[in-house]
């Protein structure tokens, strides 16, 4: 699926990477500009991943270039091509061709289940007969197709999930604790089940040949970290379920 881009490009801010990082310079634009994935999704990791591309663009002494995907799947097929770090889960099966940094912040992933409905855990869902709807490409679904083992996982296309688990032909939908609490008014009477599929880790990805930037990139985060920058744009997200990793 074709990449949304967009076009604005903030100035950069006057704090600047010593010169001698000729290395990491190369690595994180080799266009000259920064250019960041972000999953139009995930409304935190899109919040707080600006924000990050915007400060780390003024400390190397450039401008940022937003590139928008529909899905965390597509992010990730782009590695390469049209960003030179993204905002996606870290997994496993996203390591082949991509390099995460330590991850910056947790998700609660969960279910969203009808309100008379026999499913009140999360370990309730994994039995036989109980559909799940899940999205393709999201971290928690690639947890789900290690961890699922009764259940049978079905991957409807956008909101059509919602339709289906109010019409009863399934029985949970797996997403993002925060997702899914905006998204249960819409089937009246349905509950968040309190406990968790996985805690996502959103973490910076890049190439996989690019150590010195992923290098980079660690110490970068372990300072905004601890300088209370993270906390303070995921606050401003007002997301559920959303905690900084110590």
């Amino acid at each position: 699926m074709r990449s949304l881009l967009i076009v604005a490009v903030v100035v950069a801010a006057s704090t600047s990477m010593p010169a001698q990082d000729d290395a990491v310079r190369q690595q994180l634009l080799p266009t000259g500009k920064l250019r960041v994935g972000l999953n139009s999704g995930n409304l935190l990791t899109r919040q707080v991943g600006t924000a990050i591309g915007r400060d780390l663009a003024g400390r190397l002494g450039t401008d940022v270039v937003f590139v928008e995907y529909p899905t965390p799947g597509a992010v990730t097929d782009a590695v390469g091509k049209e960003w030179d770090i993204a905002f996606v889960a870290a997994d496993p099966e996203r390591m082949a061709a991509i390099a995460f940094t330590p991850p910056y912040v947790e998700l609660d992933a969960t279910y969203l289940v009808r309100g008379n409905s026999d499913i009140n855990t999360v370990a309730d869902a994994d039995r036989a007969g109980v559909t799940i709807a899940t999205a393709a490409t999201a971290a928690y679904t690639l947890v789900l197709k290690r961890d699922i083992r009764r259940a049978t996982l079905v991957f409807p296309a956008n909101d059509e999930a919602l339709v289906r688990l109010q019409a009863g032909t399934v029985d949970a939908v797996a997403g993002l604790r925060d997702t899914l609490l905006r998204s249960a008014p819409r089937v009246p009477g349905s509950r968040v089940l309190a406990g968790n599929i996985t805690r996502a880790q959103q973490a910076v990805a890049l190439p996989k040949a690019n150590a010195a930037a992923l290098a980079y990139l660690t110490s970068y985060l372990a300072n905004l970290k601890q300088s209370g920058f993270i906390a303070d744009a995921v606050r401003k997200t007002g997301a559920a379920g959303a905690s900084v990793v110590p």
